[in-house]
């Protein structure tokens, strides 16, 4: 049984058509920046997606309806609602949020879940979720995901504040290939390179286009990684965010503060602790990631049709 869903008459024709699409997240605009950052970031990735020959589809659940391709009213309308209203909705909440008619916004393994049942194939997001410093069986639902839905997330590495590690190796353990565009190592999120390797670099995105379009051809049906590092000129220096990373972690122990709930206070805290030059780096990288997913969409249509 094929699951309803309300897919944007835009969205729905560029499919139709064989056009690029990109999928972009809705938790960045219900938890994880402030209002009206939340709402112009989210606004800024439509249009990085745009500019780059693709059709953005924002996801989110609406009043129980799972949405493929938000209009500017429905994300002004998410992000300015109270925080902690809105469902943060992974696999297991998708149920929960339909069957009662909620609010949710996806996170990466929504996000992922829904594009693939939509036929998007691209994915853009700032960070994904992975192991959890000093806990390391609160393993993030966004890594399992990657394992057994073939969607291509472009992104820049995991969260900082995580154990990035581990992260790989549980991403070695569920088959994920992490691909660098011109990194030979894992960006770090707020920082350029957190030091480990990726699992293959490439220096355009026609060539993670091609490994795109092989992982359907070989009947791959986990995910990829595209990881991207933030521009440059707003990185966070890997040096200075450390610090203030464990003072963030440190709070969130005393605080009892976990599960779902630890990284959008650790990326609170961190931006505070920063006087706001961490949020910087993440709206930025948020928008590069978005052009690039663009730009990874629309090679993946002209090398598939070359074919």
């Amino acid at each position: 049984m094929t699951p309803p869903l309300s897919v944007s008459p835009e969205v729905a024709a560029a499919l139709a058509a064989g056009r690029p699409v990109v999928a972009l997240e809705s938790t960045l605009i219900t938890h994880g920046l402030p209002y009206p950052a939340n709402v112009e970031t989210a606004l800024a990735m439509e249009a990085a997606v745009r500019e780059s020959g693709a059709v953005p589809a924002t996801i989110a659940i609406l009043a129980g309806k799972i949405t493929v391709g938000l209009t500017r009213a429905d994300i002004e309308r998410l992000g300015g609602l109270p925080y902690g209203s809105v469902r943060k909705c992974s696999r297991r909440d998708l149920p929960i949020a339909v069957g009662l008619g909620e609010d949710a916004a996806t996170t990466v393994a929504g996000t992922m879940i829904v594009a693939h049942l939509a036929g998007i194939r691209v994915f853009s997001t700032g960070g994904i979720g992975g192991v959890h410093r000093g806990a390391p069986f609160d393993v993030s639902a966004d890594l399992l995901e990657l394992g057994r839905t073939p969607v291509a997330v472009v992104c820049s590495g995991a969260k900082s504040i995580l154990d990035l590690p581990l992260t790989l190796e549980v991403l070695e353990t569920q088959g994920v290939p992490v691909i660098g565009l011109g990194t030979t190592t894992l960006p770090s999120f707020y920082s350029r390179s957190s030091g480990l390797p990726v699992d293959v670099t490439v220096q355009t995105v026609a060539d993670a286009a091609k490994i795109v379009a092989a992982a359907r051809r070989v009947g791959a049906q986990h995910g990829l990684l595209l990881t991207v590092p933030v521009p440059a000129q707003d990185e966070f220096p890997a040096e200075r965010i450390e610090g203030v990373i464990l003072q963030a972690t440190a709070e969130a122990a005393a605080q009892g503060v976990h599960g779902k709930a630890a990284t959008p206070f650790l990326l609170g805290r961190v931006a505070e602790l920063t006087g706001g030059e961490s949020r910087r780096a993440n709206t930025s990288l948020l928008i590069n990631n978005a052009r690039v997913g663009g730009q990874l969409a629309v090679a993946l249509v002209a090398a598939e049709q070359a074919r």
